[in-house]
């Protein structure tokens, strides 16, 4: 079977550095860091204070009072991100078969506050006296089921959750599902919203996160004093397009997606494998399933978490895969300016990488200071540039193992 072309129609974000797609992407332009002090919570206690929250951030903004009322923050940010790449896209669901338009949004955690809220009322009242939008408002498909029934999507909806590869894993599944025959359209992504004092007490006690209160060294990926992530939030929301589709209807693609790879280290629940081999593997794969030759990717968007065991395995693994090809390459991380997104981040990334490809621009990877000779890329540091590109690869690795890539074409019409 003569395998589908699928184009990437439309976009929405909602992140750290801004409040919609062109927002963020002008920030990203301009090297914004969106990392700060922790206003969500008194962190005073703690020994993490920085995160990248969305900042000024009302629901009522966004979303009618009465919708957003049993809505959790991260779906209200997947539904604010889904209903601007719905608007930019064009597309209306009474000129579809609602049967072929599906969803496919990840989100790692859900809404832990809302589970550290309902667990103070339960122990002060008893648990019998939680509120009964407590699970429904929680887990963490539900982001996607409203996302599914604010558009009027009828055909599958399904989330990801594979921790921080789920936004990946949810933009490379729709694309097959697209490719493949089942559906001419599919809104995908991610959704987090997890700066809570668990969370961050949970990263912090296994060291994962950054303990700096200096946000000009805290997300700092592939530095050699890099010491742990910073966490974030937001949502992004693709609209993909079989192509035909897409041109029937006048659309106007950013980029086509042509490669996905999917594969699991199966070594350890939060280390990578020190080879990197698991992240090479998703990469041969997409290079292998949209027919490229490593010499056709002329920039990466690196998962790059500022995490000494991943920057120095995603180096390694990129090195195996495109050898000497490697030392031409740009490989940044946008994760310098929104911090590390979770299940919303490969999302976010592919958004940017997209943008990238449209704009002929490589975005900088800020705050890079102290070179690291496991690290030994072009960055692409602390200042962005043009460039002709041609294809990129964004790149995901998440604990439990999971690793996930997309390629993405420059779209020339």
């Amino acid at each position: 079977m003569e395998k589908r072309r699928v184009v990437i129609t439309g976009i929405g974000a909602i992140t750290p550095i801004g409040h919609s797609a062109p927002e963020s992407w002008s920030a990203v332009c301009r090297g914004i860091c969106g990392i700060g002090p922790i206003t969500a919570y008194d962190p005073s206690g703690q020994k993490v204070k920085l995160a990248a929250e969305v900042k000024d951030y009302r629901a009522e903004d966004f979303l009618d009072k009465k919708e957003a009322k049993h809505m959790e923050r991260f779906t209200q940010f997947a539904l604010i991100a889904a209903r601007e790449a719905l608007s930019d896209s064009g597309l209306a669901i009474e000129r579809e078969d609602a049967e072929r338009c599906g969803v496919i949004l990840s989100s790692g955690i859900g809404s832990l506050s809302n589970t550290e809220r309902e667990h103070d009322r339960g122990t002060e009242r008893g648990f019998d006296k939680v509120s009964p939008f407590y699970i429904p408002s929680t887990i963490c498909n539900m982001a996607a089921g409203q996302v599914a029934i604010d558009a009027g999507f009828r055909g599958m909806c399904s989330c990801p959750v594979t921790a921080c590869a789920g936004g990946t894993y949810a933009v490379g599944d729709a694309f097959h599902y697209i490719r493949n025959g089942y559906a001419e359209v599919m809104l995908c992504g991610g959704t987090e919203a997890s700066i809570t004092p668990l969370a961050v007490g949970g990263f912090t006690s296994m060291k994962a996160l950054c303990t700096s209160e200096d946000p000009a060294r805290a997300s700092i990926p592939f530095d050699a004093q890099r010491s742990g992530f910073v966490l974030g939030e937001g949502a992004g929301v693709l609209v993909l397009e079989e192509l035909d589709h897409a041109l029937a209807r006048n659309a106007r693609p950013y980029a086509e997606v042509v490669g996905y790879g999917a594969t699991c280290d199966a070594y350890h629940i939060t280390a990578p494998r020190p080879d990197g081999s698991g992240g090479a593997k998703a990469m041969a794969m997409a290079l292998a399933d949209g027919g490229a030759a490593p010499e056709d990717v002329d920039y990466i968007n690196a998962h790059g978490t500022s995490t000494p065991l991943n920057d120095a395995c995603e180096t390694a693994a990129i090195r195996s895969v495109f050898g000497a090809w490697a030392r031409r390459l740009a490989v940044s991380s946008t994760k310098s300016m929104t911090g590390h997104m979770l299940g919303a981040a490969g999302a976010v990334e592919a958004i940017f990488s997209a943008l990238a490809l449209r704009d002929g621009f490589l975005p900088a990877t800020i705050h890079y200071a102290v070179p690291d000779p496991d690290c030994d890329l072009d960055v692409v540091p602390n200042e962005g540039r043009r460039a002709a590109l041609r294809c990129a690869l964004s790149n995901s690795l998440g604990f439990g193992g999971h690793n996930g890539s997309i390629l993405l074409r420059n779209w020339e019409g």
